[in-house]
């Protein structure tokens, strides 16, 4: 795999470099790649990054982690990072060194229940959760790479919004401007674990180019608590190595190209000796922004992604199941036109399309003979065509916006088929296709009453489609298999929500939002017996709470903190009405972290982050508990000579024990206490 990364970011870099010295040669000489003036056609701005925000962007729920707060997390994760912000959380409280990959779905809202993702996230515009699974390849995106992330809570209506049920992830990457020539880390843990990443970002005429690679490697922890331990437990070892490779051209006075590649290799250990799995992906993506009139920026990508898994028998301890392969292909993209209707309105219109394609083929096995028993092969093809409109005006100190969307979605081509242990065909089932058309909107308001005291309200409804993974892929947490189900119907929100925004003094904001968000149709791991579930459609799950944030700045101190108190609850009746009331599983009623910074001279940064999460269930029952936990991280770092700095961090100092997963008894726990030493180059 490693061969196969730098053979892709080798060709990527040929043809990125190529394009970036043609285009740059259509204009003039410049002294830097962000504000350049030519002689004969003025300024040429070349940024990176797509259309600028519209006025009503913050009548939503938004929260905006600058760079500094993405390059001091302690574990150096983009989870860990997002876990500052009220209300998002994984399917699991496991990091992504020691959770299955397929398991980190990233959710918003407490509107959890499965892995599967319910919030878009997207890497400069482009979507990037598997296509098949759902889940988040966290592993890939490193954060030194990145100059912010925005994350919008509730659902959304815009470009790709038939992803973004509970909200939107958008990470932006970084440019010259923000990286330097060469920046590099190197650090090592008291595990013997390491962690490195070198990037570099270089103007080539008036454009400019960044790399990066990112290689993370250890022997890991034990996951399984020691009294639970056996001869074949064994520690959540963890091998990843992401690069990614990014150019921007200016083709005129208003006119960008950006060209971006990512690949990755993530393997892993979990629990037993052997039970291992493998998430691989590489994605390119071709982006042309225009700013000028009339403002437009077309995108189009491919991604390519692969899983493979193994279970090991929690009893006999030898190999239960070979997931062999999930090949999964999606290609896509998005058009969006601004008209020039006043400098107080702006009117996006637009189209976006996605087509994915995916299947799954494995091979149980006999725990007694260690024979194969069957060959399986499980699959399908989604689209999801959308037409999107958004119009937003600026009334003096009112913002008013409004949004729709209708989605063309189909489900074709899905199949189940099996041969026996003697290559004869047992079944060969074809689900039916199916396909619909579905409309969502959004709206909202900002009113600044004073410079002091901003008001906002809005509503929106939103769709997403079950995965190919819910509809046609089973799978075990030994002992319990959860079944998939071809006849899930999409899943539909309806929200509301109103805030306050409040700057009292210099360097102080707060922030508080309450909310009712509704997912009709949720899909969950419903429980059927003690040892199988499966995915179903429940009437809803409804949430209701309060996320409130504050920020203070005094000198040199900082202070950031959220909380996230949310009341979510399955609604469900006939069959499912054992589930009514219940909260969906994996949803803490109550979570919040607090982050003070200290800055005393330049160079210096020392950070601590308190953060708790409250009780959560592993399952739809109630039956099984994650107790609350709470941890605390800490970054340093410290100038030593030049460039250099002195890099320190912990992760949960108080060594809190962590349960991740509870089936009956059976635990797994997360991240114990973590020292981590290194250094850090800035040039």
């Amino acid at each position: 795999m490693k061969n196969t990364i730098a053979q892709s970011l080798f060709g990527t870099t040929a043809l990125v470099l190529g394009l970036v010295a043609s285009s740059s040669a259509l204009a003039a000489d410049a002294e830097a790649p962000t504000a350049m003036e030519s002689a004969d056609a003025g300024p040429i701005i070349v940024t990176g990054h797509g259309l600028a925000d519209s006025p009503a962007t913050v009548a939503y729920d938004v929260e905006t982690i600058a760079r500094d707060e993405l390059v001091s997390s302690a574990s150096g994760r983009i989870e860990d990072v997002l876990a500052s912000v009220a209300g998002f959380q994984q399917f699991r409280r496991s990091d992504s060194r020691s959770s299955n990959p397929s398991a980190q779905g990233a959710t918003l809202r407490a509107l959890g229940g499965n892995a599967s993702s319910r919030a878009l996230v997207l890497l400069d515009g482009v979507p990037v959760s598997n296509p098949f699974f759902g889940y988040v390849p966290f592993t890939a995106l490193a954060p030194e790479r990145l100059s912010s992330v925005r994350v919008t809570r509730g659902g959304g209506a815009g470009a790709f919004g038939s992803g973004a049920i509970s909200g939107t992830i958008e990470l932006m990457s970084a440019g010259p401007e923000t990286l330097g020539a060469f920046s590099g880390t190197a650090l090592v843990n008291d595990r013997g674990g390491t962690q490195g990443s070198v990037s570099t970002a270089q103007t080539l005429g008036k454009g400019f180019i960044v790399a990066g690679v990112q290689w993370d490697r250890g022997q890991g922890f034990w996951t399984t608590p020691k009294d639970q331990r056996v001869d074949a437990s064994a520690r959540a070892a963890y091998e990843s190595l992401s690069g990614s490779l990014r150019a921007v051209a200016p083709l005129g006075e208003t006119l960008e190209i950006q060209a971006s590649a990512l690949v990755y290799d993530d393997q892993r250990t979990l629990r037993f000796e052997d039970a291992d799995s493998s998430a691989s992906g590489q994605q390119a993506s071709l982006r042309l922004v225009g700013r000028g009139e009339w403002q437009f920026d077309v995108l189009g990508y491919v991604q390519a992604q692969d899983f493979s898994n193994r279970v090991i028998s929690s009893t006999r301890f030898v190999r239960a199941l070979e997931q062999i392969k999930t090949p999964t292909l999606a290609t896509g993209g998005k058009f969006e036109l601004r008209p020039p209707v006043g400098a107080d309105h702006v009117l996006r219109l637009g189209a976006d399309i996605r087509l994915v394609g995916g299947h799954l083929a494995e091979a149980p096995y006999s725990t007694f003979t260690g024979q194969q028993t069957a060959f399986r092969r499980a699959g399908g093809d989604q689209s999801d065509l959308g037409l999107f409109l958004e119009d937003d005006w600026t009334l003096g100190n009112l913002v008013l916006t409004a949004g729709a969307r209708a989605d063309r979605w189909t489900i074709r081509n899905g199949f189940y088929r099996e041969l026996d242990s003697q290559g004869s065909l047992s079944q060969d089932t074809r689900h039916p296709d199916r396909s619909g058309w579905d409309g969502s909107f959004r709206g909202g308001a900002l009113w600044t009453v004073s410079p002091a005291i901003r008001l906002r309200a809005a509503a929106y409804t939103s769709l997403r489609l079950p995965t190919l993974n819910e509809l046609y892929r089973p799978f075990v947490v030994f002992p319990v298999t959860t079944n998939a189900n071809a006849d899930l119907a999409p899943e539909k929100l309806r929200g509301y929500e109103a805030g306050v925004e409040l700057t009292p003094a210099e360097g102080l904001r707060l922030a508080v939002t309450a909310f009712d968000n509704k997912v009709k149709n949720a899909i969950a791991n419903v429980t059927l017996d003690a040892t199988t579930r499966q995915r179903q459609n429940v009437d809803a799950i409804r949430a209701r709470g309060i996320e409130a944030t504050a920020a203070l700045t005094v000198g040199t101190v900082s202070f950031d903190g959220s909380l996230a108190w949310t009341d979510a609850k399955v609604e469900a009746q006939g069959i499912q009405a054992a589930l009514d009331g219940m909260r969906p599983s994996q949803v803490p009623r109550l979570a919040a972290s607090a982050t003070l910074g200290w800055r005393p001279r330049a160079g210096w940064h020392l950070a601590a982050t308190l953060r708790h999460v409250g009780k959560q269930y592993e399952d739809d029952q109630e039956t099984d508990a994650l107790p609350a936990a709470t941890t605390l991280d800490a970054f340093a770092q410290v100038p030593l000579a030049g460039p250099l700095a002195l890099i320190l961090r912990g992760e949960n100092l108080f060594d809190e024990t962590i349960v991740t997963r509870n089936q009956s008894g059976s635990m797994d726990l997360g991240t114990p206490r973590t020292l981590w030493a290194g250094f850090r180059v800035e040039i």
